[in-house]
């Protein structure tokens, strides 16, 4: 009794794998409707201050401006 639950058991484990998502670009679905970031989510809350929504050249603009935030070189001089 006890071995045969560990078969099915082991039948089941096994199985499951079998029934995985494809994941890959490749895929049947490869069309996922993603927007590009710069074009934001509609009704936003969490705005940057001169960033405006749609506009590539202010997404560039921001990432940029937070970059160098987060460098040392320029964090260390300005004090």
């Amino acid at each position: 009794m006890k071995r045969s639950a560990a078969v099915a058991a082991m039948l089941a484990l096994a199985l499951s794998a079998c029934g995985e998502i494809d994941q890959s670009k490749t895929g049947a679905s490869v069309e996922r409707g993603d927007d590009a970031a710069f074009k934001g989510a509609p009704g936003d809350l969490n705005v940057a201050r001169g960033w405006t929504p749609g506009s590539k050249d202010a997404w560039n603009k921001q990432v940029r401006e937070r970059g160098q935030l987060q460098n040392e070189y320029n964090r260390i001089s300005a004090r």
